[in-house]
């Protein structure tokens, strides 16, 4: 009996524990009498900065918890991306990208350009999406026969938007914006006549060539070699150097890496995955330029593009626009058989024509190029103002970049012919007595209302006194407008124009 008693007396103790590990206000099991030592987590093994929800859960027993050392089942990790820190190798799910045969990424550096291309730079995306059907078949077509991916044709957008004739301030031409030296390491000719450069076939097969040695150097990994495009192989060498890295993402975390290097990946990603498909991302209303169609002819011998364009009945820019390699009104001299562009389905009747033609006839005369020493204070636009051109074809001429000083340098300059059609003429006169080897060339000037002598000889840079004498003016003669008069003499010596000095 008394066993008994002691038996009750214990139960009945008993009982407050157990209603009280059991009590809730919400009715939902009271984890913190389970486990009341385990704090409130600041987040999950791996992860950070992500928020925490409170939500309703079964309680955990106590001892699986803090074996598995899991945080409390009332927490849950919200899924939301974390913010751009300069971590861009983080990838976002696949689908979410088009199908291309370069590797896509979609991570914060990416997504800043597409939004980029998205808003501030979008009336500019749209020319380059409406430039890139004239080009984009043909470049594919050459970069499959080299075996190389087709989409690397949007490497071509962002460095020129498919324009031609575009010309950076490091004196980059063409779609691909290839240098000098690097167009000339890849056969490109590059001449005060031709730049193959600008010629969109030539230049995607020197680009591919170029782009599949920047592959193979950087063991098939695509990132580097845009990036070795668009800063130099050594460049990026030095970088995988300097950081141990071979990966883009972690290189364009440092700073040895020009920005523009940091972000040319990442933008080449954006335009590609806009491009594949424009309608998602607001370009749903592009006006896409037909593709270029054209047939070659072989030209045997310097020819006139206004003759060409004439036996094809079409505008001499329509041939321009067709061979923007040409950088004059003609094929370039000592070019035998060159290879021009024409319109599709005109090769018959320009080859009919064309031969119909004797070839002295084929070829007129019209510029001339001297060879100028820049003064002290000469400068591109004083001197284009001089020799009646602009600056701009000047620094091109000269592979002048922005803000090169002058001073000294001796300069191609352009100079007209009568032929040339315009108010500005020279004329080859026969040269000197015991000159026989040289030929004489002035440079004529369609006298304006206002113009004066001084003004004249001030504006060709010579004195009036030799003005006078070139034009045979006597005394203080007024000049009248529609005169024509000689403003510069030029002589041919091996091959260039020098200006004639005042002496001579």
């Amino acid at each position: 009996m008394k066993n008994l008693l002691l038996l009750l007396i214990t139960f009945l103790l008993a009982l407050p524990v157990k209603a009280e590990e059991f009590s809730s206000t919400s009715g939902a099991p009271a984890l913190n009498a389970v486990a009341p030592s385990l704090p409130e987590p600041a987040g999950v093994p791996g992860k950070t900065g992500r928020p925490y929800a409170k939500v309703a859960a079964p309680a955990k027993e106590s001892s699986l918890i803090q074996a598995l050392e899991l945080p409390p089942s009332e927490f849950f990790v919200m899924e939301e991306p974390e913010a751009a820190n300069g971590d861009f190798e983080l990838s976002f799910p696949e689908d979410v990208l088009p199908e291309s045969d370069i590797p896509l990424t979609l991570n914060a550096k990416v997504e800043y350009f597409i939004g980029y291309f998205q808003t501030r730079a979008k009336n500019v995306f749209a020319r380059w999406l409406s430039r890139s059907e004239r080009y984009i078949p043909m470049m594919k077509e050459v970069l499959k026969k080299e075996g190389m991916p087709e989409d690397l044709v949007y490497l071509a957008m962002i460095e020129s938007g498919f324009y031609p004739h575009a010309y950076s301030v490091a004196s980059a031409v063409g779609p691909w914006q290839f240098m000098s030296a690097t167009g000339k390491r890849y056969a490109l000719r590059i001449d005060p006549w031709i730049d193959e450069r600008r010629d969109p076939l030539k230049s995607t097969i020197a680009a591919a060539m170029y782009l599949k040695e920047l592959y193979d150097l950087f063991n098939k990994d695509w990132y580097l070699a845009a990036a070795g495009y668009n800063a130099g192989e050594n460049k990026i060498l030095r970088a995988i150097d300097m950081y141990n890295s071979r990966d883009f993402w972690q290189l364009s975390k440092g700073s040895y890496l020009k920005r523009e290097t940091r972000d040319y990946v990442p933008k080449l990603l954006a335009a590609a995955i806009i491009a594949k498909e424009p309608a998602k991302y607001g370009f749903a209303d592009v006006a896409y330029l037909p593709p270029v169609e054209f047939d070659t002819v072989v030209i045997p011998s310097r020819t006139d593009l206004e003759l060409v364009a004439k036996i094809c009945e079409v505008p001499c820019q329509t041939i321009r626009d067709l061979n923007p390699e040409l950088r004059r009104w003609c094929t370039p001299p000592g070019y035998l058989n060159y290879e021009l562009k024409l319109p599709k389905g005109k090769k018959a009747l320009f080859e009919a024509e064309y031969a119909k033609i004797p070839e002295e006839r084929r070829f007129t005369e019209k510029i001339v190029y001297a060879k100028y020493r820049a003064g002290k204070k000469d400068t591109l636009t004083s001197v284009a103002r001089r020799f009646g051109t602009t600056p701009q074809l000047l620094a091109e001429l000269n592979h002048l970049g922005k803000g090169k000083k002058l001073r000294g340098k001796v300069l191609l300059v352009p100079v007209q012919t009568a032929s040339s059609g315009d108010g500005s003429e020279a004329k080859p006169v026969r040269a000197a007595k015991g000159k026989a080897d040289n030929k004489e060339f002035n440079k004529y000037y369609t006298v304006k209302r206002g113009d004066t002598l001084h003004s004249l000889a001030k504006r060709f840079n010579v004195s009036a006194r030799i003005l006078s004498a070139w034009n045979n003016l006597k005394g203080k003669v007024a000049l009248r407008p529609g005169r024509r008069i000689i403003v510069a003499k030029y002589v041919e010596k091996k091959g260039a124009m020098v200006p004639v000095s005042d002496n001579g």
